[in-house]
Order: structure tokens, then sequence, then C-alpha cells
């Protein structure tokens, strides 16, 4: 429970406000409602929070320009996509389910069998045709089977929406889209390196190729950043064993450095440990960038996960 900083009723689900930090319950949740001082320094007559995330607060609830304006989508308060300001990481996490039912039953219908080149080049970066841009967004949201979704989700659900609230929703999209396409990209570009002759050449017929899907490069992205902005934040590992974020980060670094040296190759287990490295390692970056603005993170994150998903076939993130 906690109290309201305005009338001090108890609230079991508080709000907090994001211009001046205090904690309110549902009838004082909006700034104008609770006189936020971050009003009068922050030129919005209409008194309404921008998530970051559209331009809608400048023009009643509605997009900003290009094709949404002349094809109008209300994201505002009461809007059909309302929901979605300020929770666009689970948006992510839709768009990941949806892939998902696309790859497992819509493709097969459509002659498009699951493992088959075809499918391969629409829903993963792979050595056979690596600059095929469209897999870099479409291979972030495609996983390898029931259980890579299902951990990579977890994750997603609890990490994304604390970085959210330090970075904006349309700065989370961006991180999310852009690490999770590098990491891939960086698994299959050392791939080609170590391995150049397999560039081209059909998955089916050879061994040394690879194919690399999943959200875990764009997540472990997001653990790199909490883990600068807030080493010390609490997590629970398999939801059972309590740990300082740093700790956690530390181990799964040091678990695919391991493997990528040591146990077996950079896709050793058909896990692209590379592109967890990658993905970490562009997390980290961003998160010194965002602390340097000046960002803050939480304290404690009540109902943690693990530090990344596994792998699908092929090449898994």
């Amino acid at each position: 429970m906690a109290t309201c900083d305005r009338c001090g009723e108890q609230e079991s689900m508080p709000y907090q406000c994001r211009l001046c930090g205090g904690t309110y319950c549902s009838s004082h949740r909006l700034p104008e409602n609770h006189d936020c001082p971050g009003l009068d320094e922050w030129d919005d007559p209409g008194g309404v929070f921008d998530s970051g995330f559209d331009d809608s607060v400048n023009d009643g609830g509605r997009s900003g320009g290009g094709l949404a304006a002349k094809v109008p989508v209300d994201t505002g308060p009461g809007g059909v996509l309302g929901y979605f300001r300020g929770n666009v990481s689970f948006a992510l996490l839709a768009l990941m389910w949806l892939t998902f039912i696309l790859q497992y039953a819509v493709a097969p219908v459509l002659d498009v069998p699951p493992y088959s080149q075809q499918w391969f080049n629409i829903f993963t970066i792979n050595t056979t045709a690596p600059l095929a841009v469209w897999t870099w967004v479409t291979s972030v949201f495609s996983h390898g089977g029931f259980g890579h979704i299902v951990l990579n989700s977890i994750v997603l659900y609890f990490f994304g929406p604390v970085v959210e609230k330090r970075i904006g929703s349309a700065k989370l999209v961006g991180l999310f889209v852009v690490a999770g396409a590098l990491a891939g990209l960086a698994q299959v570009g050392a791939t080609l390196v170590t391995n150049p002759s397999v560039l081209g050449e059909p998955l089916a017929f050879t061994q040394n190729g690879s194919a690399v899907l999943g959200a875990s490069g764009a997540i472990a992205a997001l653990m790199g950043v909490l883990t600068v902005l807030n080493p010390n934040l609490r997590i629970y590992l398999y939801f059972v064993i309590p740990m300082p974020l740093w700790i956690a980060t530390l181990l799964f670094a040091g678990y695919s450095i391991f493997v990528s040296t040591v146990g077996g190759g950079i896709g050793a287990g058909g896990v692209a440990q590379f592109a967890h490295l990658a993905g970490l390692g562009i997390g980290l970056l961003y998160g010194v960038k965002v602390k340097r603005e000046g960002e803050r993170a939480p304290n404690q994150l009540q109902l943690g996960g693990g530090p990344g998903g596994p792998g699908g076939p092929g090449r898994r993130r």
C-alpha cells in the first residue's frame, strides 16, 4: 500500500507522476489534479502528459504528420489506441506473439513450412541472404519455439516498462529494434568472417551457416541499460533467487563469453552467444549515455526475471 501525496488515501495501485515524481491515487494521478509543479515548466496548455510515443498532445490526440495525418489514429486519452501511450513495452510483446503465430500457423498454410529456406529468409537474419533488410526487423520479433518466446516474453514484461519509464516510449522502440537487429547482424557477420564460403549457400546444404532469430539480443540491451542506471536493482532470477542486477548481468556476460571461447563457439548449442554479447554491449553504452543525461532508475523491481531467454533453431537470441 502507498499513500497519496495529495489526499493521504491508501492506494494499492498507486500512480507515479513523471513530472514531479510524486505518488498519487487514481483521483489525483493527472498532473492538473495534484497541482503538479512540473506543469509550470512545461508548455502544454491542455495539461495532457506526453509519453514521448507520439505528438498527439499538440493536436487533440491525433497523430502528428505524414501518413498518420492522412489516416488519423487516435492515441490520446480515451482513444482506441490510448492504452499504448506509455505502454509500448506491451505493444512490442504483442508483436512478438503475432509474429510467432505467423511463423507457425499462417506460414504453413501459405506453403511456407517452418525451417524451410523460404521460412528462414522471411523470419531470420541468415548467411544465405544477410542483406535482406526486412529480416533485420522480422528476426527480432520471431522466435524458434514456444519455450524461447515464453522466456523472452517474461523478461520483456518486467524489464521493458521499467526502461520505458526512464527513457520514454519512442526511445524504447528504437533501442529494442536497433539493438536486436545489430545483435543478429553481429552474429551472422562473425559467422561470415570465420566461414566466408557459406555466404549465399542454402542453409540445408551447409553445416556452418547461421540463421538468427529472437528478441534476446534486444532484451540484453534493456538489461544493459538498467545495469548502468541502477546496478543494485534487485531482481529475482527464475522468480526465486534474489540478486543485484549487476551480478545477474555479470553472470550472463560471463556465461556467453565462456561458451563462445571454450564451450563450442559463438553459436554453441544453437544459441547466438555473440548476439547476446552484442546486445548487452549496446545496452551498456546506451545506459552510459542516458546516465550522463541525468536519467534515474528505480531502486527495486518487485517481480524480476532471468537475464534473457534461450534460443530456437539455428542460432537463437
